[in-house]
């Protein structure tokens, strides 16, 4: 890689929101802008440039001809990061896929929408291209961006914490939401984001994805234990993490799969429970 590598930045279905976080990020690291070229960002500038070695890819792949622009830029780049929840889990976009595409389009688009506006599974770009660092969050967090493209230009490997966000949590010492009754995901999150929601005491959504070896069954019985409704627990884990518990198929903690105490009842995938909660079709 030359010593000043160029940069690339591309959106796929997103808010941007993690593109607008860089902006915000370089606006107090100047130093990283002598360090490396950027030559596409369509938040930030108006030029285009096919020549790149490392791309940041911000959005989830939410259609077919998606798969065509993240292959063209996995051959260009040397290095491939998925910027954001969306791009590294799917995020948001794939709560969609609890419902049929079809009903998804119809409610959004109106009768003739699927007829005009292309779209199918949500999923993280990973499973389309091989990807080579991913930054979590929803969005990401400024001084992890900035951390990563150091590692990066020295040629280092970033790595993603292993541990659950709790351990964050303690060393802010914030009292543990859970045990205040106010649902937090935090016990099955992977940290890294300093438990910034949980800080400002709002309860962790799981933007950054499960931590390895999460106890997701007893996340859930938790939140029973809060008395919250079995759709709202659903929600809850489904709110950014729907096609990693897709993938669980019938080892997915949700209601429809039956007691987490129990066996699972459903196969994989293709028996991936419905939602019952605000289902389109019912509104």
């Amino acid at each position: 890689m030359s010593a000043k590598p160029k940069v690339a930045f591309f959106d796929f279905t997103s808010c941007e929101g993690c593109q607008l976080t860089v902006v915000d990020a370089l606006q107090t690291h100047l130093g990283l802008l002598d360090l490396i070229e950027i030559v596409e960002f369509r938040e930030a500038m108006s030029e285009h440039s096919d020549d790149y070695q490392i791309a940041f890819v911000e959005g989830s792949c939410t259609r077919a001809s998606d798969e065509e622009r993240l292959r063209k830029i996995r051959k260009q780049a040397a290095l491939v990061v998925a910027l954001g929840a969306c791009a590294h889990l799917g995020g948001v976009n794939a709560m969609k896929n609890r419902w049929p595409i079809e009903e998804v389009q119809t409610y959004v688009y109106g009768e003739s929408g699927k007829e005009y506006y292309e779209s199918y599974m949500a999923r993280p770009i990973s499973a389309v291209i091989d990807v080579d660092v991913s930054i979590p969050g929803c969005p990401i967090d400024r001084l992890e961006f900035v951390r990563v493209v150091q590692q990066l230009l020295q040629g280092c490997t970033p790595k993603l914490p292993d541990y659950s966000l709790c351990v964050e949590c303690k060393l802010s010492e914030n009292a543990c939401l859970n045990k205040l009754g106010k649902p937090c995901l935090g016990p099955i999150t992977r940290a890294g984001c300093n438990a910034l929601c949980i800080s400002y005491g709002d309860g962790c959504e799981g933007c950054r994805g499960f931590a390895p070896e999460a106890n997701l069954d007893y996340m859930r019985q938790i939140l029973e234990e809060q008395n919250l409704p079995a759709e709202i627990i659903d929600a809850k884990f489904t709110l950014f993490n729907a096609y990693a518990l897709q993938e669980m198929g019938g080892d997915a903690p949700l209601a429809g799969n039956g007691s987490p105490n129990g066996s699972r009842r459903r196969s994989r995938k293709q028996n991936w429970p419905r939602s019952t909660f605000a289902s389109p079709e019912e509104a």
